[in-house]
């Protein structure tokens, strides 16, 4: 009996040092890696130790960089989606594997007195860039759960979200904004096709091309030049699609088999007209600019936006931006003050706009 405790004990032991050996190599692996590297050098000072930001930077790297993160949070995503068909907090799950996004079904506390305040910084900076001869074009992206309604398949819509993309179109051009509709068409092609891909948030490469053509054909007024030549093509070879709700439900690294299966593609890709020594060498800078969210970074709608338009456009959108995050490092920078266009495109995500506004928000409405 002895012996056997005593071995007992000894592969105990051995068990406590191999996982004590192991979480040592995944933390030093964590630490190695170059965003860790990145937070942590600035904190290695004496002062840094004493004043707690080194055993900070430390916390935060283990928190966020351990190599076995994406493991652990696919274990987790795949005992929800395997047992409950769940996507976690943030995605909720409709019918025939479409997944949305719980921030466009949920309801935000103050969400009008919100829509009425960007709203009306919107038209304030219309009427400046007005004054400098600039016409700024609005483009609200409706939400995926609106043009693919039917497939939210009894997922509850909130009904501020049901009502808010027509009170915000409304409230736009009460302030004569002249937003442009992009809902009808997305809805159109929504009836024939997807317009938005199945696992991510964003509208696909279809539903991007017909959200540029719309807004080009509002752009037609708009004195600028148009030299045309740009040229859109697509791979040949089906590639995966983006699929960051996938990336939300922590199963992006695992096979199709054990998720809900991800979007393909034909990737789209638009070419420039090629410089030839007459109009294109001496237009200087573009005379569009494109700013607003990760719709405008996704699903080659820049390049289908330059084609419909037949001008070249400054793609200055930021991914995770919101409402005004790019338009605040454009105005403030020194591409706008130095090299003013004649017509800028602010992209706009419906969801954004009633979800609360952050100081640095609230800063530039007040510039």
């Amino acid at each position: 009996m002895q012996g056997w405790l005593r071995k007992t004990a000894i592969w105990q032991a051995v068990l406590v040092i191999a996982i004590l050996a192991w979480g040592l190599s995944e933390g030093l692996r964590a630490i190695a890696l170059p965003a860790a590297q990145q937070r942590l050098q600035p904190n290695l000072n004496g002062e840094a130790f004493l004043a707690g930001r080194t055993a900070g930077a430390i916390n935060h790297i283990m928190a966020h960089n351990l190599p076995i993160d994406p493991w652990a949070r696919a274990a987790g995503g795949l005992f929800r989606w395997g047992l409950f068909r769940s996507g976690g907090p943030q995605v909720r799950v409709g019918c025939d594997g479409w997944l949305f996004l719980t921030e466009e079904l949920r309801p935000w506390p103050d969400a009008e007195a919100i829509m009425a305040e960007r709203v009306d910084a919107l038209a304030r900076i219309r009427d400046r860039l007005a004054a400098r001869n600039i016409a700024l074009l609005v483009a609200v992206v409706p939400d995926k759960a609106r043009v693919h309604g039917d497939r939210l398949c009894g997922a509850p819509l909130s009904a501020q979200s049901a009502a808010r993309y027509d009170r915000l179109m409304a409230a736009l051009s009460a302030k004569d904004l002249a937003p442009v509709p992009l809902l009808p068409p997305l809805q159109a092609l929504a009836a024939r096709q997807d317009a938005y891909w199945r696992t991510d948030t964003h509208w696909n490469q279809d539903g991007a091309a017909v959200a540029a053509q719309a807004i080009a054909a509002r752009a037609q007024g708009v004195g600028i030049d148009r030299p045309g030549g740009f040229a859109t093509t697509r791979d040949a070879a089906l590639t995966p699609g983006p699929g960051d709700l996938l990336r939300l439900m922590g199963l992006d690294i695992l096979p199709d088999g054990l998720r809900p299966r991800i979007d393909r593609q034909h990737l789209a890709r638009t070419r420039e007209p090629e410089a030839s020594g007459g109009l294109l060498d001496d237009a200087g800078a573009p005379q569009v600019t494109l700013i607003g969210s990760s719709y405008s970074v996704n699903a080659n709608f820049h390049g289908a936006l330059q084609e419909a338009l037949g001008a070249k456009v400054t793609n200055l959108a930021r991914a995770g931006g919101g409402f005004s995050g790019a338009a605040s490092d454009y105005f403030a920078g020194a591409t706008f003050r130095e090299s003013p266009p004649r017509l800028i495109i602010w992209e706009i995500p419906e969801r954004v706009i009633g979800q609360p506004i952050t100081p640095e928000e609230r800063a530039f409405f007040a510039r």
